[in-house]
């Protein structure tokens, strides 16, 4: 009876989050499509709004898309980022469907958004969240990494094996990629800016690899740095790599919910010190 209760409970302060989050109507909308998810086919798309997402946006019913978009949009996972300001790039590292950059899209208005997404599937949809966003938004269809290398998408499901956790590994020897990794610094290169003032992480491990090397290339041109550190992962100890590669820099360092969030700290001028 009592898990009974308090799994009442979630539900009830879950569905109260999306009514606050989407409205009546959006909230009613996305409920109705989770309790369809189940019975649906494979293929089924459903159309889901967001006040924080400046175009509808498409989920598979099957699949983790639901709960992307309820993390996103109802916990609003990135709110912690809402009072930045001046935000002209984001990097957005496992953009999955796209959601993120959605959010980050319309939350900064003057933004240009770098989403990179192994997975192929993933990645159609990506395309097609980021489609009205025209010239502010790209598609990359990469795995990040630390440095250029031969990827393909593993084989070994990690946790519940859904669409939101795939990741990538270095080929074996006389294996054929299917994809080639790129790093932090090239794609900041290929911005054509001097800055990332946000880099979102969520690449199911993979940051194990990204900040083991080569991060004095790009790191001190990072002003945010949202990270979901996955501690669980095959890629070994994530949380040490991370922190001993940030240690040298000046961030502020915060956790929100699963994220753990970088703030540089502003340097103040020598008069105002004095």
């Amino acid at each position: 009876m009592e898990t009974i209760v308090r799994r009442l409970g979630t539900i009830g302060h879950s569905a109260a989050l999306s009514v606050k989050h989407l409205g009546i109507r959006g909230a009613a909308t996305l409920w109705k499509y989770k309790l369809m998810g189940r019975a649906s086919r494979w293929d089924r798309l459903c159309t889901l709004r967001s006040p924080n997402a400046g175009y509808a946006l498409e989920a598979r019913l099957q699949g983790s898309d639901l709960k992307v978009f309820h993390q996103i949009f109802v916990e609003r996972e990135y709110a912690c980022l809402d009072e930045v300001e001046n935000v002209d790039l984001v990097i957005d590292c496992g953009a999955n469907v796209g959601y993120s950059s959605a959010y980050f899209l319309t939350r900064f208005p003057n933004c240009h958004v770098i989403a990179v997404e192994p997975d192929p599937d993933n990645f159609k949809m990506l395309e097609h969240t980021l489609a009205p966003y025209g010239g502010r938004a790209r598609a990359v269809a990469a795995g990040v990494w630390s440095h250029e290398a031969p990827l393909v998408m593993s084989e070994e499901p990690y946790r519940d094996g859904g669409s939101w956790a795939r990741q990538v590994r270095v080929c074996k020897e006389g294996e054929t990629p299917t994809m080639q990794a790129v790093d932090i610094a090239t794609l900041l290169k290929q911005s054509g800016k001097e800055r990332i003032s946000i880099l979102k992480v969520d690449i199911e491990g993979a940051e194990a690899a990204v900040f083991a090397q080569n991060t004095a290339e790009w790191l001190d041109r990072v002003d945010n740095l949202v990270i979901e550190l996955h501690h669980d992962s095959p890629f070994g100890p994530v949380a040490d790599v991370f922190h001993d590669a940030i240690s040298r820099h000046p961030f502020d360092l915060s956790v929100s919910g699963e994220l753990t969030v970088c703030k540089r700290r502003s340097e103040r001028p020598l008069a105002a010190a004095l």
